[in-house]
């Protein structure tokens, strides 16, 4: 695996068209990242070895998109001390609300940070914040992101 920053992974391929927002952000930030279909409950040594293996890669951080039960954020975090964001897709008969509520309820000693339902550019800006802890140019540019938020718009 080639060098990334972050890891996405998402628990089926009908959550790509929701985390190509992710894609979008950290492609526009410069940011190298990869993304893998990988189901906590389907491939759960798929998913711990891709955990492995971005790490020796230099991932630093994890975004993990899933459904319903949405047990993919959890089972990462449990397997590696980098940053984990949780992004809730919004499927099955809750609309997402499931999905939610697995992802930000954590046990104590496990956290994971969790964005909106299918907030995933939300979640991509908030990996590119954690890697401008010791990224200036990434700093630099999302000064420059909320500069250009705040001008008013037409």
């Amino acid at each position: 695996m080639k060098h990334i920053d972050v890891l996405i992974l998402m628990g089926s391929k009908s959550d790509l068209p929701t985390m190509q927002k992710t894609e979008a952000e950290l492609t526009a930030y410069g940011v190298p990242y990869l993304t893998l279909i990988r189901s906590a409950h389907r491939m759960p040594e798929a998913t711990i070895t891709a955990v492995k293996e971005a790490e020796e890669a230099g991932c630093k951080v994890f975004v993990c998109a899933a459904g319903m039960a949405a047990h993919l954020a959890g089972v990462v975090a449990s397997k590696t001390i980098c940053p984990v964001i949780g992004v809730p897709i919004a499927s099955g008969t809750l609309a997402g609300q499931d999905a939610l509520h697995a992802t930000v309820m954590m046990p104590p000693g496990i956290p994971v940070a969790t964005v909106a339902i299918n907030g995933a550019k939300n979640a991509a800006l908030l990996a590119i914040q954690i890697l401008a802890t010791q990224d200036e140019t990434l700093r630099e540019k999302l000064q420059q992101y909320r500069i250009q938020q705040a001008k008013p718009v037409d």
